[in-house]
C-alpha cells in the first residue's frame, strides 16, 4: 500500500491555490511549470481543490487564431478558495456601511470609500520614486500588492482595445464581498487610479461581480504628464513584475 503524506498533500495544495490566486485562472500546465511539479502531481491536487470546491474549471478565453485540438481548460479560485486565504471581517464591515447608508446618507458611504482608496494617491509617488524604472501601471501593481491585492500587470492583446495600453490586474480583492453590496468602494479606487495617472481608465471586470480577477484598461501612460520623472521606456510584463501578497 502506497503511503501519502496527508501534510505534504495538503501544502503542496496551498501552493497551487496560491499560485492561481496570484498569477490568475492557469492550466494544469502553467501550474506545473510554475511550481516544479508534475502534470499527473497538478492533476490529482486540482481534483481535490475541485472537489472541495475551491477552484472551477473555465474553458479559456479565444484569443487571436484557434488552432487544432481541444484548448486546455483554465483554472480559477472560486469565491469559497478565496474565503481559505485572508479571513475578513466582511458580515461585519458590511452591516457597519449598511449603518453609515441608512444613519448618514449615500454620501457618507462614498466618503467613506474614498477615504479607503486614498492609499493609491499617497503611495504612488514614493513607490514610483523608488522604483524608477517602473512604467506607471507598474507602480500601481506595486501599490495595490502591498494593500494584499496581488496585483500585477499584462500587456493589452493586439486588437483588444483601440489604444495601445496595460492592464492593471488584481488577483484579490480584500474587500470584494463588501464590494459586491456597496460598488462605491471600486468606483472610488477607478477614480483615484485615474487621477494619479491624469487620464480616463476603465474598469473590464471586477471580482465583486463574479468575475475571476480585477482588471482595469490603462491606455499609454508614458504620453500622459504625471508630474514624476520617466524614462519612456516600457517594461511592463507579467512574467517579469514580481508580486508580493501581504496578509
Amino acid at each position: 500500500m502506497e503511503f501519502v503524506d496527508q501534510t505534504s498533500d495538503q501544502s503542496t495544495r496551498q501552493r497551487v491555490a496560491r499560485s492561481i490566486l496570484v498569477n490568475g485562472p492557469s492550466t494544469a500546465a502553467d501550474l506545473a511549470e510554475r511550481l516544479d511539479l508534475t502534470p499527473a502531481a497538478v492533476r490529482r491536487h486540482l481534483d481535490h481543490l475541485l472537489a472541495e470546491g475551491a477552484v472551477e474549471a473555465r474553458d479559456p478565453r479565444p484569443v487571436g487564431s484557434r488552432g487544432r485540438g481541444r484548448p486546455a481548460k483554465v483554472f480559477a479560485l472560486t469565491e469559497h478558495g478565496r474565503d481559505g486565504f485572508e479571513a475578513q471581517y466582511d458580515d461585519l464591515a458590511a452591516a457597519a456601511l449598511r449603518f453609515l447608508a441608512d444613519t448618514a446618507g449615500e454620501e457618507a458611504v462614498k466618503a467613506f470609500a474614498e477615504q479607503r482608496a486614498s492609499f493609491i494617491e499617497e503611495r504612488f509617488g514614493d513607490v514610483a520614486a523608488t522604483h524608477p524604472e517602473a512604467s506607471p501601471a507598474e507602480v500601481l501593481a506595486k501599490v495595490f500588492t502591498e494593500q494584499g491585492y496581488a496585483a500585477s500587470v499584462r500587456d493589452l492583446p493586439a486588437g483588444a482595445a483601440p489604444i495601445a495600453g496595460e492592464q492593471l490586474c488584481q488577483q484579490h480583492c480584500p474587500v470584494s464581498h463588501v464590494a459586491h453590496e456597496f460598488p462605491q468602494l471600486c468606483e472610488a479606487e477607478t477614480a483615484a487610479i485615474s487621477r494619479v495617472l491624469g487620464t480616463h481608465v476603465q474598469r473590464l471586470a471586477t471580482i465583486a461581480h463574479g468575475d475571476g480577477v480585477c482588471t482595469t484598461c490603462i491606455p499609454d501612460t508614458h504620453r500622459v504628464a504625471t508630474g514624476l520623472s520617466a524614462d519612456g521606456n516600457d517594461s511592463a510584463s507579467a512574467n517579469n513584475e514580481k508580486e508580493r501578497v501581504i496578509s
